[in-house]
């Protein structure tokens, strides 16, 4: 499931370059460096991903139908934590979202 996931092509906004985006995906996707994901890039791919986010404090929490799981991300000098990290890729994986980011 992960081959598939990861050979579906991703799409960002403009405020999120395509070359940065897809090396973003396959650095959750692949695991190797969890501490280094951006914060504002993780919030892009989300709600790019169809998730919506409401803050409180400083959690973001990230929604969607269709979706059991919420995923509660805290930026830690401007990049996400590595346990949330492994939350978001475990959730792309499981539902095979990277492919909707194109829509």
């Amino acid at each position: 499931m992960l081959a598939s996931c990861r050979s579906l092509a991703l799409r960002f906004s403009t405020q999120y370059p395509m070359a940065q985006a897809n090396k973003l995906l396959d650095q959750i996707l692949r695991g190797g460096a969890d501490a280094n994901v951006p914060f504002s890039g993780m919030v892009q791919l989300l709600k790019r991903l169809g998730f919506r986010e409401r803050i409180k404090g400083s959690h973001h929490i990230f929604y969607r139908d269709g979706v059991a799981e919420i995923l509660n991300l805290q930026p830690h000098s401007g990049k996400c934590k590595p346990y949330q990290v492994k939350q978001v890729r475990n959730v792309i994986i499981n539902y095979c979202l990277a492919g909707e980011a194109d829509a």
